[in-house]
């Protein structure tokens, strides 16, 4: 019989001002990389008011991480030191793989409303130097698969006989967008030890079977290894993005947009910006 997922810890995570003058919440960050391991960052952000968002993230750089930017709703125009440049729109995601350095910019663009989250996903060791390259998932490239009150968006991994627009290049990603109406139960298979958690965009559900506590929406859930995840909608329904991925269990040295191994490798990024030599040909 496979063992069902118990919860380990709900993260509320803090409201902060990021980038340019960016109001967001960041649901997990530098207290939670040991617990949520290959997953380094969360940063939500909903809101109907422009000036919460429009000031946007001015050029900046990063080394030795993937990240991750799903929109629910919004727009969001970007460019980067490789000459790439684009929207992120209703439904879109962009997966970044900085690598071995880029420099970016996301500038969010006024909105009936902006609604999603940025993941920062960890790189290994042998990957942190990796080529800089952007993949762009458009809503098109998202499969929807629908079933018995559930709708479930896979972004990255496999759901059923579905496949996402990518698998992650250098950690295997499961990164699914669930919708679930009022009263649906839905379970998902997953490997017993990789790390998996949730974030509720809205609504509220129970996400340990029967005897499960109400979780309600703007919650980050991480939860203990076993081989089934159990979530059941309340009466208004719930929707969650499901994050799920084998942890690494490497050393993490971390300085602001830039995330290696050691402290040496950390000071030698910053000392290469200074020097304008951040960027590999």
């Amino acid at each position: 019989m496979s063992t069902i997922r118990k919860i380990r810890k709900i993260v509320t995570g803090s409201r902060q001002v990021d980038g340019a003058g960016v109001k967001l919440v960041r649901v997990i960050g530098h207290a939670d990389v040991q617990e949520f391991d290959p997953f380094l960052m969360l940063d939500a952000f909903d809101s109907r008011k422009p000036d919460d968002y429009v000031k946007g993230f001015p050029w900046h750089p990063h080394r030795g991480i993937e990240t991750v930017t799903y929109l629910i709703a919004g727009d969001i125009e970007h460019s980067d030191s490789l000459g790439n440049k684009g929207s992120i729109q209703d439904g879109c995601c962009q997966w970044m793989t900085a690598g071995s350095g880029i420099l970016h910019q996301e500038m969010p663009q006024a909105s009936e409303r902006m609604l999603g989250v940025q993941l920062w996903l960890n790189l290994p060791k042998i990957h942190k130097m990796a080529q800089p390259q952007y993949r762009d998932i458009t809503a098109e490239m998202v499969p929807k698969v629908q079933e018995n009150g559930a709708v479930v968006g896979v972004i990255a991994g496999c759901y059923g006989d579905r496949s996402g627009a990518t698998q992650g290049d250098y950690v295997k990603t499961l990164f699914l967008d669930v919708t679930l109406e009022p009263g649906t139960e839905w379970q998902l298979s997953v490997e017993k030890d990789a790390t998996l958690f949730i974030y509720i965009v809205e609504g509220a559900g129970y996400f340990e079977g029967e005897q499960s506590a109400l979780i309600d929406s703007h919650k980050a859930v991480l939860f203990e290894s076993g081989e089934q995840f159990v979530a059941t909608a309340d009466k208004e329904g719930v929707r969650f993005l499901l994050f799920s991925g084998q942890p690494l269990q490497e050393p993490i040295a971390w300085g602001g947009p830039i995330v290696m191994n050691t402290r040496e490798e950390l000071q030698q990024a910053f000392a290469e910006i200074e020097k304008g030599t951040f960027i590999k040909k």
